[in-house]
């Protein structure tokens, strides 16, 4: 036991030092860990930035392209209400004008037996028609 003690004072120098260096290298062990935890989370943190980011702005672009789809429906609304209302528009106007057609093949009609009443009741030719309707009472289309 005596050879241990005289190694005490090379032994008590080294285990000190193996405590330090162990010591040291716990503390850098635990000092690089903390930066590799740190790194990770400023990756991570630049991760969700960049997404949040770029949800952000698919959330603007979905919401502009739903403002655009709505303004366009309303817009495509509003034409379709006025195509219905020139549709009826000209419905009543191509009633108007058979109504007005028939009402002058009837007064042309009229016409042309009255001439030919009082072409029989004076015994000579009736007075010609008025320029405006000439055509229309001595014209084929209507014979």
């Amino acid at each position: 036991m005596e050879w241990l003690s005289s190694l005490a004072p090379v032994l008590g120098p080294l285990c000190g030092m193996t405590g330090v260096l162990g010591g040291a290298w716990l503390v850098h062990r635990r000092e690089s860990r903390k930066n590799d935890k740190d790194a990770q989370t400023a990756e991570a943190n630049t991760y969700v930035v960049s997404v949040q980011t770029v949800t952000d702005g698919f959330t603007q672009l979905l919401e502009q392209q739903r403002a655009t789809n709505s303004q366009t429906l309303d817009r495509v609304a509003t034409l379709e209400t006025k195509q219905t209302a020139l549709e009826r528009k000209v419905e009543v106007l191509e009633e108007e004008q058979r109504q007005w057609r028939r009402w002058k093949a009837a007064a042309v009609e009229y016409i042309r037996d009255l001439r030919t009443l009082v072409a029989k009741a004076l015994g000579r030719q009736a007075p010609e028609p008025p320029e405006e309707i000439a055509t229309d009472i001595t014209g084929s289309d209507w014979s």
